[in-house]
């Protein structure tokens, strides 16, 4: 049982938890994804002061490793090293892909375990989160509704034919930003969209598991997964 912050600037909504035991005490968001650098540090600071605790009693801090936005991922990677390398504590890291699944499995069956990761979806059998990787692009995997990997995290330039043989002889629930585009394309009856929102407080429960399994990143070593190459258009 531990008392973690949870920090996800991956997309463009960051935020942070402070979960204690798996359950998120406090979740805070911003919605500026150009701010993200500036907001985090007092973020943090708030947060343990709402919860009534201090960086000290911090037992470790989990962070989203990516895919998602070059610099969010920056952002949160080296905030939650730093923190952990000054309060000497372990850092937990977590593929945002799977904490947006784990995310529809909540927001898909309200009703059901707030923190099972078995929950079934009413019309899917396989859950495939999407983060925006502009024009054509997305960073993917695919998921069965105990968040095993079916098709590891990739980044894929989406056309007609895209996931035809998964669909064939699966439901798929698709999600996350990068299904927006993918959805006017897609005209299978097996394929199903959501709305669905991910934020630190869907990572707590994961990060809690890994805690508890021991499953701690090499704090020398860690970097964010990026999937692809940085590209950066130089103007003429």
């Amino acid at each position: 049982m531990a008392l973690l912050l949870n920090i996800d600037t991956a997309t463009e909504n960051a935020s942070i938890s402070i979960s204690k035991d798996g359950k998120a005490l406090r979740t805070m968001v911003n919605n500026q994804q150009r701010d993200h650098a500036a907001w985090i540090q007092p973020a943090i600071e708030q947060i343990l002061q709402e919860t009534q605790n201090t960086a000290k009693d911090l037992q470790g801090i989990a962070v989203t490793a990516g895919p998602g936005s070059y610099t969010g991922l920056r952002v949160g990677m080296a905030t939650a090293k730093g923190l952990c390398f000054a309060l000497n504590i372990p850092l937990i890291t977590e593929n945002t892909l799977r904490v947006m699944a784990y995310a529809a499995t909540l927001q898909s069956f309200p009703n059901g375990d707030e923190y099972s990761i078995k929950a079934g979806l009413k019309n899917a059998t396989i859950l495939c989160p999407m983060i925006d990787a502009r024009r054509m692009e997305v960073f993917t995997a695919l998921y069965d509704l105990e968040l095993n990997i079916v098709e590891k995290p990739a980044a894929l330039i989406l056309d007609a034919d895209s996931f035809n043989k998964e669909l064939e002889n699966n439901s798929i629930l698709f999600l996350g930003n990068g299904s927006a585009k993918w959805k006017p394309v897609c005209n299978h009856p097996h394929a199903f969209f959501a709305d669905v929102i991910q934020t630190a407080e869907h990572l707590a429960p994961l990060a809690e598991r890994l805690f508890l399994q021991g499953k701690f990143a090499d704090l020398a070593y860690e970097e964010p997964v990026y999937l692809k190459e940085f590209y950066s258009h130089i103007k003429k």
